[in-house]
């Protein structure tokens, strides 16, 4: 089986097995999903969403966010760990929305990468999700699993974002992402060994453990 028919099993039997996956943060606007993605590093998205609700309550346009200021920020988003960094980030991020793009979450990789705290992991996502375009998320679920799998023998993000490119379908990228997600919290996992003996993939994986 070549990567590219191993790939193609893959989203099919993870199709089979998680047919509602999609983006666990919560958001109703496209720059919402911007703010969350910044604070999901090295946070649940669970405790993101708890944080986020307190966040938009107080400061509910991109406006009032960007007037607010990272300290004003970083005062509710603290609990989700690098709070200074991220309430920096934001804060920039939001006033470039209005500076130069006028209010909207621009839908190209270039323009995205332009804005402050957004590297490929979330422009991908705002292009997959928010826009229907070709993605490639590379969270640590995303790396973990396509090496285990066999689709993929390297680990830095963006080798393994090309790597998985030239065998995924562009159609099938985003929610395949979302779907190795799942798998990786489910059954797939790090911190514990993986629940092999219930995997939907066991008959194709390599099981590069």
């Amino acid at each position: 089986m070549t990567k590219k028919e191993l790939a193609l099993e893959a989203i099919r039997l993870l199709k089979e097995e998680y047919p509602d996956s999609g983006c666990s943060l919560t958001y109703e606007e496209p720059w919402k999903l911007l703010v969350s993605v910044r604070l999901a590093a090295q946070c649940t998205d669970a405790r993101v969403n708890v944080i986020t609700e307190i966040l938009y309550k107080k400061y509910p346009t991109i406006k009032a966010l960007a007037a607010a200021g990272a300290e004003k920020i970083e005062e509710i988003v603290r609990p989700c760990g690098l709070g200074k960094s991220k309430a920096k980030d934001i804060a920039a991020c939001m006033n470039m929305l209005l500076d130069k793009f006028d209010g909207r979450v621009p839908d190209t990789m270039e323009e995205l990468l332009s804005l402050p705290g957004v590297g490929r992991k979330s422009a991908n996502l705002v292009l997959g999700d928010i826009y229907g375009k070709p993605a490639i998320v590379t969270d640590t679920h995303c790396i973990r699993l396509s090496n285990r799998i066999g689709l993929v023998n390297v680990k830095e993000p963006y080798k393994v974002e090309m790597a998985l490119r030239k065998i995924v379908p562009p159609e099938e990228g985003n929610d395949f992402c979302h779907r190795l997600v799942d798998h990786g919290r489910e059954v797939c996992t790090a911190r514990t060994k993986p629940y092999c003996d219930k995997c939907c993939l066991k008959d194709i994986c390599k099981k590069n453990i």
